[in-house]
């Protein structure tokens, strides 16, 4: 599912997000989805899903933590070096992707 709505928060399904929000989201670029029940499909969300679950195990009750504790956790999943990305973490990434685009005159923060 995707974690998108259309008009609302929470979840939607592929179906209704095709019959529904692909007016909102004509944008020239690919969508795909994930057959159910095929994770080699979705072999970065599978790898997070595995990231989280070394410090908030499968059936955590999340009500239990504070937002500070959650913030915490995603910082050092987000911080963690990927095997994927050249053993650089995902800030790196951007950082050099942003600094590129400023290069080349295609983006500024001003």
């Amino acid at each position: 599912m995707s974690s998108c709505s259309a008009g609302g928060i929470g979840p939607i399904s592929p179906r209704r997000l095709s019959a529904q929000a692909q007016p909102n989201v004509d944008t020239g670029i690919a969508v795909y989805f994930a057959d159910p029940h095929s994770p080699w499909q979705r072999g970065t969300n599978e790898n997070t899903n595995g990231l989280l679950r070394e410090y908030l195990p499968k059936g955590t009750d999340l009500s239990r933590w504070t937002p500070e504790d959650l913030l915490a956790v995603q910082g050092a999943v987000n911080s963690r070096p990927r095997k994927v990305l050249g053993w650089k973490t995902l800030a790196e990434v951007l950082d050099k992707h942003l600094r590129s685009l400023h290069q080349a005159g295609a983006a500024t923060t001003d």
